[in-house]
């Protein structure tokens, strides 16, 4: 996958095994209306979904906005959920889809490259290797908005080319050649970064 920084941001796999029982109770009492049950939830959940909607909005009122409508659409779908896979996993992706909904509206993606160009192994893995996750996410915070989204959903979220596409309503093709683009210009930034870091040092010796 990709480096140790980002790995930091990743969610993790072992929401895969994340246990189910008390989180059944939980949804059960929730869609019979019980609304100390639905307050819970949502505490138990909110604070690191707002993470997830920051990720994408990168505005803390923008944010606070698709964590209410999310939180929405989790309340009305939560007998579609059938406690066959993680919870948690299953509500950040309704806080994603609903951030990207709103980026829809403001934003297109479209295709920076032939797809013939797009190379799946470009990689700037032995450099982001030695960046924290914070200095990580201030360089991704500076690439464009489309550029940012397919990075975000292929590297962070671990989507598919094909579900990204399904979710930006663009090609494969354009994902990935975003996604090319998206990693030169990161892969650029950290060279940067650290020259600049280097200067620094000198600097003070």
């Amino acid at each position: 996958m990709f480096a140790n920084a980002t790995n930091q941001i990743i969610i993790t796999s072992n929401l895969k095994h994340q246990r189910l029982e008390p989180i059944e109770k939980l949804v059960k009492s929730c869609i019979k209306g019980n609304s100390t049950a639905q307050e819970e939830l949502y505490k138990m959940f909110a604070s690191k979904m707002f993470g997830v909607c920051l990720l994408y909005t990168k505005d803390y009122d923008a944010a606070k906005d698709v964590l209410q409508e999310g939180f929405v659409k989790v309340f009305n779908k939560l007998d579609t959920f059938r406690f066959d896979g993680s919870f948690e996993g299953w509500v950040r992706r309704i806080m994603v889809n609903t951030a990207l909904e709103r980026y829809r509206k403001n934003y297109y993606l479209y295709a920076t490259s032939d797809i013939d160009d797009y190379k799946e192994d470009l990689s700037y893995e032995d450099v982001t290797a030695q960046l924290s996750a914070d200095d990580l996410l201030k360089l991704i915070y500076e690439l464009s908005p489309q550029y940012q989204t397919v990075f975000k959903l292929y590297a962070i979220e671990g989507y598919s080319h094909k579900e990204i596409g399904d979710m930006l309503e663009i090609s494969e093709g354009t994902s990935k050649s975003n996604l090319s683009r998206a990693r030169k210009i990161l892969q650029d930034k950290v060279k940067a970064f650290f020259d600049w870091e280097e200067d620094k040092l000198l600097a003070n010796k």
